[in-house]
């Protein structure tokens, strides 16, 4: 973390997005001693793109390499700007300020969503942090600086793009049935859907390859698999 190997002011804030099959989650760490939650975030080095810059904190915190990432706005406010949090940080790792004085520099904050399978992820906590643990989106713990709004206006982004872009690809398993899939929208919109209407609704698309069916009790109950076309 030597200044002279980050870019000045600028740091990215990640909303890792995943589906539990039943709830809408998101990643959250707890900085060490403390009990300041945040989300997953960094900076970005002198010789390296922003967006490699996040997908490498990224795999870090899940392991994971093909994240689907987007970026959704630019925390910029004076009002964020609160050099005590860092400097607790820093001092409850044992870091001597004299050497970081850069971090406590104000910082703007490019902001992504991202949308991985839950199932997929064991999540790791960085360097500064005791823990890095799902939560469900409506059971957030207090989070610091303007986190909360970055999660707002996460959540507002992906439910404006759920049509356009489809993000119950990235949230399901390759094979899934159309009620998994409404679970995902439903997670997502923050309330229940007409079965009947949204399959319509989604089968009308075209983006849906019917599979065999998904034997589990009664043959004739059994729900049919589905997977995103190319």
């Amino acid at each position: 973390m030597e200044e002279k190997g980050y870019l000045r002011h600028i740091a990215f804030d990640s909303v890792v997005f995943g589906f539990s099959g039943e709830r809408l989650k998101i990643l959250i760490t707890k900085y060490h001693n403390t009990g300041l939650f945040a989300l997953p975030g960094g900076f970005v080095n002198r010789n390296e793109n922003l967006n490699d810059a996040v997908r490498r904190g990224l795999k870090e915190r899940t392991g994971l390499d093909n994240i689907y990432l987007e970026q959704f706005y630019t925390f910029g406010d004076v009002a964020r700007y609160k050099p005590e949090i860092m400097q607790t940080i820093l001092e409850s790792n044992e870091h001597d300020l004299t050497e970081f004085t850069w971090m406590l520099d104000r910082f703007i904050s490019v902001a992504y969503y991202a949308l991985i399978n839950y199932n997929d992820v064991v999540p790791t906590p960085d360097a500064l942090s005791d823990s890095c643990d799902w939560y469900d989106i409506d059971k957030l713990p207090v989070l610091m600086l303007d986190h909360a709004e970055i999660v707002a206006k996460a959540l507002q982004t992906l439910r404006d793009n759920l049509e356009r872009k489809l993000v119950g690809m990235n949230l399901l398993p390759p094979f899934f049935t159309m009620n998994d899939l409404q679970k995902v929208y439903e997670a997502i919109l923050g309330e229940k859907l007409h079965r009947g209407t949204f399959q319509r609704k989604i089968l009308s698309l075209g983006i849906l390859q019917r599979h065999e069916k998904q034997f589990s009790g009664k043959a004739h109950k059994a729900p049919f698999l589905y997977s995103f076309g190319e």
